[in-house]
């Protein structure tokens, strides 16, 4: 079990979104367009050749991050448009990043989706090479007897099992298509579990499932490997060996400026904020999400369905 201490800022991501919200959303042109980007969705495209990537290997993965299912923000119908989308992409693969549930913090204004319903909807997900999930920091934080227990399994994940969806937790398959193989590997999340104990100054710090030796373990040949992590600050470390890396968790920011995102829920700011990074030669993206965190608000991050083309 990894602990990581809680990025520090001067708000917290509710706090902020709470005092936009009341202050600067009041605001009528702004406010209308704050309040009104959370539901005009994009489809984002990337184009990723990480080093020695199979030739002839074209791969197409559609990624849903952070949908944070609740009504009337992220109900069941546009969830079932989201599936529609995604569907209609014809993707080779999906892989769901995490954060289906909507969080303590929107549950103020918002009322829950039941685990069965939002998963029966990811259910209708179809792609050649299947359905992929992790879990995220909410998915945990939302499941008081597994907050009680230390340990999975989590009601989120089990709704995903029960419509026929993957579910890894340092875990990974290897996968063919066109007859060239890849692994695909996922992550265990690395905000689980509420810290008992605290840093010097009050911070909070939080305890993660994520094992990256028993990730990669299972990789016994030289296929390229696709790892899925709920958030993205692992990649800082993360071995060469991995050929991309796909993250949501951000949310882009949620609220940004000109580019500039107040609150990001990573210890490194920007710098794995959103899009698709190239650091000494290793590829993340960052998606940024589908849903809110604190208030149903996104300025200068929309909604997106994430669509990459891995290829040589």
């Amino acid at each position: 079990m990894v602990v990581r201490e809680r990025p520090s800022k001067l708000l917290s991501r509710r706090d902020f979104l709470t005092t936009l919200g009341v202050s600067t959303l009041t605001g009528a042109g702004f406010g209308g367009y704050a309040l009104a980007e959370p539901w005009h969705m994009r489809i984002t495209h990337y184009r990723v050749t990480p080093p020695s990537w199979p030739a002839g290997l074209s791969l197409k993965m559609a990624v849903i991050a952070d949908l944070h299912a609740c009504e009337p923000f992220m109900g069941l119908g546009r969830i079932r448009r989201i599936v529609d989308d995604a569907n209609a992409l014809q993707p080779d693969c999906v892989l769901l990043l995490g954060d289906y549930v909507a969080g303590h913090a929107i549950s103020r204004y918002s009322q829950p989706v039941a685990h069965s319903d939002w998963a029966g909807e990811l259910g209708r997900l179809k792609a050649p090479l299947g359905v992929h999930a992790v879990l995220g920091n909410h998915d945990w934080w939302d499941d008081t007897e597994a907050q009680r227990r230390r340990s999975g399994p989590t009601r989120a994940g089990l709704a995903l099992q029960q419509v026929g969806i993957a579910l890894y937790e340092n875990d990974s398959i290897r996968l063919q298509k066109d007859g060239k193989s890849f692994w695909l590997a996922g992550l265990g999340d690395q905000w689980a579990f509420w810290s008992e104990t605290r840093e010097s100054g009050g911070k909070k710090r939080y305890a993660g499932v994520d094992d990256i030796g028993k990730t990669l373990g299972k990789v016994n040949d030289d296929a390229p490997v696709i790892l899925m992590v709920h958030e993205p600050d692992i990649f800082v470390s993360m071995p060469g060996r991995v050929a991309l890396t796909v993250a949501g968790h951000t949310h882009g920011g949620q609220v940004r400026v000109l580019g500039f995102a107040p609150i990001i829920p990573s210890r490194f700011g920007h710098r794995y904020v959103y899009g698709h990074i190239v650091e000494n030669n290793r590829h993340i993206v960052v998606s940024g999400g589908l849903g809110c965190s604190g208030l149903p608000v996104r300025v200068g991050s929309p909604p997106e369905i994430v669509m990459i083309e891995v290829a040589a």
